[in-house]
C-alpha cells in the first residue's frame, strides 16, 4: 500500500509511532499541528481550532485522515476550564475537519478517529460491546460528542471508522511508566479496591490496527481497540510487579487518597471497563499481544537483568 495520510495529534504517544510505522510500510505522512514547524520530521500544515483556521492545501494532500486530536485527560485536574479543553479540543478540532470536507473538493478515502471505552463508564466487572449502553459521567459525554463530531463525516459519504481505545501501553509516555514509577520504587500497590477492570492494547497492536482500517475498507462503524484480556487494577499492578521482579506493599492505595489529590480525575483511575473485542477479531484482526504479561514483558524485559 502507499499513499499520503494526514494525522490530527500526530506529535502525541499514538501519533508518533503511527507515524513512524506509516512511513517503514511506504506511506507518505503529514502532521496537522498548531505551529506549523519547517524542521519538524514530517511535513506539517497548520491548524487552529478555536479560530477556525485549517491550512487550505491540507485537504489537497490527503488520501486519508488520522483524528487523534484532543487535550490530554490525565495531566493536571479537572478545572472547568481543563473540561472545557478535553471537551472542544476533540469535537470541534473534528468539527472543522468536517466543515473543510464538506467545502473543499478532495479525495479523501478514508476517516479513522480515535475515541476512547469511557463512553461506557464505570461497568464494574460486566463485559461491555460495541452495542452496550453509554456511561453518563464527565469522560462518557465527552466521548459520545467526539463519536457524534466523527460520525458527521460519514454523512459526506467519506468511509468513517471510529476506534474506542482503551488504555495505550507504552513505555514512552501515557499511564504505564506512571504506573510502573511506584512498582520499580518497590511501592506498588492497587489503587483503590483494585477490582476495577482496565482494557489495554500494547501500542503496537493499536498503531497496526489503525494501519489495518486505513487499508481495509470493511472497517466501519465502530471497534472497541482493545486487546482480549481485561484485568482488573490489582491484576495489573501484580503483573507489573511480576515482570520487573519486585514486590508489592500489600497495601492499597485508598480511594478518598486519590480523589482529595486528583478531584474529579480519579475517575480516570477509580473507575474501569470491561471490553469485549470479539467484533475485532471476527473482523479477522489478530493481536500480537494477547495477555497483560506478554504485553508488560516487551517492555520491562531488562528488569530480569537487574
Amino acid at each position: 500500500m502507499s499513499g499520503r495520510i494526514l494525522i490530527t495529534g500526530g506529535t502525541g504517544l499514538i501519533g508518533s509511532r503511527l507515524s513512524e510505522l506509516l512511513i517503514d510500510q511506504g506511506y507518505e505522512v503529514a502532521h496537522l499541528s498548531r505551529q506549523a514547524n519547517p524542521h519538524a520530521r514530517y511535513k506539517t500544515f497548520r491548524w487552529d481550532i478555536q479560530n477556525q483556521f485549517i491550512d487550505d492545501n491540507v485537504l489537497g494532500y490527503a488520501d486519508y485522515i488520522v483524528n487523534l486530536a484532543g487535550t490530554s485527560v490525565a495531566e493536571g485536574k479537572w478545572t472547568p476550564q481543563r473540561k472545557k479543553e478535553i471537551l472542544e479540543s476533540r469535537v470541534q478540532g473534528t468539527q472543522l475537519l468536517r466543515t473543510c470536507l464538506s467545502k473543499t473538493k478532495h479525495h479523501v478515502k478514508a476517516f479513522i478517529s480515535a475515541s476512547a471505552v469511557g463512553i461506557y463508564g464505570d461497568t464494574h466487572d460486566r463485559l461491555v460491546t460495541e452495542e452496550s449502553a453509554y456511561g453518563d459521567d464527565f469522560l462518557a459525554n465527552v466521548t459520545k460528542q467526539w463519536e457524534a463530531a466523527a460520525w458527521q463525516i460519514h454523512e459526506l459519504n467519506i468511509r468513517t471508522c471510529i476506534l474506542r481505545i482503551g488504555v495505550v501501553l507504552s513505555d514512552k509516555g501515557g499511564a504505564l511508566p506512571q504506573m510502573a514509577r511506584p512498582v520499580k520504587l518497590m511501592a506498588g500497590a492497587p489503587l483503590g479496591s483494585g477490582k476495577q477492570y482496565m482494557s489495554w492494547i500494547h501500542i503496537d497492536d493499536l498503531c497496526r490496527l489503525f494501519i489495518q482500517a486505513i487499508e481495509n475498507t470493511s472497517y466501519q462503524g465502530v471497534f472497541n481497540a482493545v486487546a482480549p484480556n481485561p484485568v482488573t487494577n490489582k491484576e495489573f499492578t501484580q503483573a507489573l510487579a511480576d515482570v520487573m521482579h519486585r514486590p508489592l506493599t500489600g497495601l492499597k492505595v485508598p480511594a478518598f487518597g486519590l480523589k482529595m489529590v486528583l478531584g474529579e480525575m480519579s475517575e480516570v483511575v477509580l473507575e474501569g471497563q470491561r471490553v469485549s473485542c470479539d467484533k475485532l477479531t471476527k473482523q479477522g484482526f489478530t493481536f500480537e499481544y494477547n495477555t497483560i504479561h506478554e504485553a508488560l514483558e516487551s517492555f520491562y524485559t531488562t528488569q530480569k537483568a537487574e
